[in-house]
This record gives structure tokens, sequence and C-alpha cells, in this order.
């Protein structure tokens, strides 16, 4: 029983061994049959088909990314000097006015008559001075004045009388009453110079007084005519005609429209590049596609701690009334033009990962090759580093061909093909051709060593 057992298991085992060799494609009678054997060499992966590019030596522009404000140099919230009703308003909002031009009309009837008042005052100082208010300007020296003539003069005159009165007393021809009369008068006319010498004093300080009020009380009139006391349009118009308003009541407001201001603040690393006189670019939303210049006018010697920026102004040109005070601006600043930097085709660079890299391409394989990567003009990004670190020969030197279709599906040496027809990549379905791949690109399709 045991051996009827055996043979039993030995036939199930080769009828095993034969449906094993049926799905190689032997058979039983194959492994007799007598004659040389041909033994096929496994195939490898199809070529990837993929057009090529060339790395680029290029002038790049750097620059500084900015965004900021414009705002008006100068802006004049004007005010009224002086109270008064509003008689007139010249102005309407947005227009545009010069330096000196009348902007408001105030009743000038009460202005007047103090404007009278003053000079009546100012006249009558000037006519005690022996001034006729019209050849004099100056008050004359006091020994020119009536009232110090008179006052020395009978000075003078007591000064005599009392003289001949010692030489009479003194051979008993007048009383001595008549000479303690004659030096008494002498003091009297002292005493009277000394009082027409104050009094003229006080009379030349109202002098000075009273032209000031006159001067004062004309200013008063002309700041009844309020002018714009700089060129620009206006921004405010806060008053009516008729209405009645206080002194520094504000009535327009002006500001400056040609230059306008850019204020924009700068990351302190770029503190070395950026100086007065460098230019810019920006655009603002209100006017899509277009691009406005401007140069750096000023640069703050201090960096703001809390933002780690410093602050940068710069002045545009703004003739053509296109820009306003208050609008958003983006754009660059040019700090620097370098020649003969290599670039590469955007469509021959691959990212995965936060790393980019490109496919040299040689003897129908590639190399994949890391590289770091810089500014970018077009469709030429600038390759400020290449190659593995440590690793020599790795690097790019400016010659290389590039793989710049089929990214997606290249790998380190895998075998391509040169040329425009459908590779296994769109023979399989892949949506990368002719685009650079992206990260979720090589996550989808894409093969990586």
């Amino acid at each position: 029983m045991m051996g009827k057992a055996r043979a039993t298991g030995y036939q199930s085992l080769i009828w095993q061994l034969a449906a094993l060799l049926a799905l190689t494609g032997f058979s039983m009678t194959g492994c007799n049959r007598s004659g040389p054997q041909t033994k096929q060499a496994p195939k490898g992966p199809p070529a990837v088909r993929i057009e090529v590019t060339s790395l680029q030596r290029v002038s790049f522009q750097r620059q500084v990314e900015l965004a900021g404000t414009l705002i008006s140099p100068d802006q004049a919230k004007v005010s009224s000097e002086v109270a008064g009703r509003v008689q007139e308003v010249l102005v309407e909002l947005g227009h545009e006015v010069r330096q000196g031009q009348t902007l408001v009309k105030l009743d000038t009837r009460e202005l007047e008559l103090s404007l009278r008042q003053a000079e009546a005052q100012l006249r009558q100082t000037e006519a005690q001075l022996g001034m006729d208010g019209t050849h004099i300007s100056d008050p004359p020296p006091d020994e020119e004045i009536s009232t110090i003539r008179t006052a020395i003069a009978n000075r003078d005159d007591a000064y005599a009388q009392a003289t001949r009165a010692s030489q009479l007393i003194k051979k008993g021809l007048i009383s001595q009453a008549d000479y303690d009369t004659a030096q008494t008068r002498v003091k009297v006319t002292e005493a009277a110079h000394q009082a027409a010498m104050e009094t003229v004093r006080s009379l030349k300080a109202t002098l000075q007084q009273r032209r000031a009020a006159h001067e004062l009380a004309q200013k008063k009139l002309s700041d009844a005519t309020i002018k714009a006391p700089i060129a620009g349009s206006i921004a405010e118009r806060l008053v009516q005609p008729g209405e009645y308003i206080r002194e520094n009541t504000p009535v327009v407001t002006i500001v400056q429209m040609n230059p306008l201001k850019l204020k924009t603040a700068v990351q302190e690393k770029f503190a070395a590049m950026i100086h007065p006189g460098l230019e810019a670019q920006f655009g603002v939303e209100s006017i899509p596609g277009g691009t406005f210049p401007g140069r750096i006018a000023y640069v703050s010697p201090a960096v703001d701690q809390a933002t780690r920026t410093f602050p940068v102004e710069i002045l545009v040109d703004n003739r053509d009334r296109r820009l306003k005070p208050g609008f958003f601006a983006k754009g660059r600043i040019l700090t620097r033009l370098d020649e003969n930097v290599l670039a590469a085709p955007e469509s021959a660079v691959v990212t995965l990962a936060g790393e980019s890299s490109v496919f040299v391409v040689n003897k129908n394989r590639v190399r994949k090759t890391p590289v770091i990567l810089g500014a970018r003009v077009g469709n030429a990004i600038e390759i400020v580093d290449s190659g593995i670190k440590g690793v020599p020969g790795t690097a790019l030197q400016g010659d290389e061909i590039l793989a710049a279709t089929n990214l997606s599906e290249l790998a380190e040496n895998v075998a391509v093909a040169i040329g425009k027809g459908r590779g296994p990549a769109e023979q399989g379905g892949s949506s990368e051709r002719g685009r650079p791949s992206r990260p979720e690109g090589r996550n989808r399709g894409g093969r990586q060593k």
C-alpha cells in the first residue's frame, strides 16, 4: 500500500511540473528534443523620446521687489486767517490751482473800517512828532520836535534870568525874593524839558505801535482774499458762500500732484544695494498693464527693528495726472545689470520637493544634475550653482545639451531618443509633453531614481 501511495505522489508532482513548463512556453517533449537551444536576451525599457535645448548666456537685470503707497509730497489744508462772511468760493473739487491763485473771498467791509481807524491813529501820532505822513517816514531828532524846542527855549531863558538876578543881587538892585524866583524858574524849566523829552520818547514808541497796528489791519484786509500757498489740485472744498467763519477755519485742501512720492520699505538684506538715484518701475491696480517709472530720492539710514525694513521714497513724474495720491503700487527697484549669466530654458528645469535639476543628454542617455536657481527673465532661469557638492566634474559648464520635454519620464541614466515623434510617455497617456515638469507631474507619472 505504501508503494502505491508513493507512486501516486510522484505522478502528481510530474503533472504539476508539466503545467509549470507549459506556462513558461516549454513542453515536456521540448525538453527531450535534440539540437542547440537559442537563448534570447531580456529586453530593457524603451527609450524615452525627447526634444532638447541648450544652456544660454544672458544679461540679467537685478531687482528688488517693492510695494507701497503713492502720496503727495506737499499737502496743505488752507485756513482763513481772519473772521468774516464768505462772499465767494472760486474753486471746485478737483480743480487745478497754481500758487498764489485766489480760492475764497470774504466780505471786507469791517476790515476796511478797521484799517481806516488804524491809519487815523497813526497819522495823529505822526503829527505830534512833526511828521507829515508822506514825505517823512522816520521821526525827526528830538531837538527838532516843537515841544522839545519850546522846553529848551524856556530853560535857556530861565538860565539867563538867573544869571542876571545873581549879578543884580550883589549890587543890591533886586530883592532876595526876586532872586529866589529866578532860581526856582530854572528848576521848573529843567523839569519841563525833561518831561518833554519823556513825552517825545513815548510818542515814538506809540508811533511804532500804531504803525504795526496799521500794517496788521492791512494784512487782515489782504487775508480776506484767501490764496493758494502751493500749486496742486483741490482735494476738499469746505465752505460755502454766505457762511460766517472764524479765524483758522479750514476752507480748502490742496494736494500737490506732480511729482508724486512712492513710499515703500525694503528688507534690510538689500541695504547695501539701495541708494538714491536708482531707477524703479511699478504698476497700479486701477491702470492694468501700465508701467510707470520713478527714481529713488530718499533712503532712511535706520532699519525698523519691528519689521526689519528701512523706508525708501521714490519720486514719480505725474505730469499726465494718471496717478493719484493713495494708489497702492507694486513693482521693482532696478539695482544692477549682470552680463554673461548662465541660464537654462524654463522647459528644461524640473523641481521636486523644493529641489531643482536638469537632465544633461550624453550619448543617448541622461544625467540628472542638481541646480540652484536664481532670477528669471522671460523663459530663462538663472543657474546660480550646479552639480553635486564634493563631486568634481558634475557642475554645468555652459555647453551641455538638456532634455526639454517628457521630463516626468526621465531619471538618472535613462535611455532617450531625440526627435519629435510620440514617445513612450505620450503613448501611455501622459499629459506632460512639452511642458516644464512640476512636482505634482512627477508624482503622477514620473520615475525618479
